[in-house]
């Protein structure tokens, strides 16, 4: 009887240590956001997928996808000068977001130049 009291006791225990136990993302984890490369959203449009995100290097083109896009004035993290596709932080809504960097470390003048590309 000892024995069966003591063994439902510890599995009872166990059952309540590891039910309390969850499991964290990277993605979830601002931390390691805020260590990803910084920039601001300077174009943002609700007709065209595609908006402009002023780095420290330069201004970025990204295509949002996944329904998500991110306002002027919006300060977002991640990945923003290699191609391709990734997932960014959305800091002022704090959500995360994919995209598709396709330029990187353009002027002013460029940037408005593939904008308008892409978006017209």
């Amino acid at each position: 009887m000892k024995r069966i009291f003591t063994l439902s006791l510890l599995l009872i225990g166990l059952t309540v240590l590891l039910g309390s136990c969850t499991k964290r993302g990277f993605y979830d984890d601002e931390d390691y956001w805020l260590r990803q490369e910084r920039g601001v959203v300077v174009y943002s449009s609700s007709y065209c997928n595609y908006f402009v995100v002023e780095t420290f290097d330069g201004y970025t083109i990204l295509r949002a996808s996944g329904g998500f896009m991110p306002f002027e004035g919006d300060v977002v993290y991640g990945d923003l000068s290699y191609y391709g596709y990734s997932t960014f932080y959305n800091f002022t809504s704090g959500r995360t977001f994919q995209g598709t960097v396709t330029d990187y470390w353009l002027n002013y003048f460029t940037a408005q130049d593939k904008i308008d590309y892409y978006c017209y």
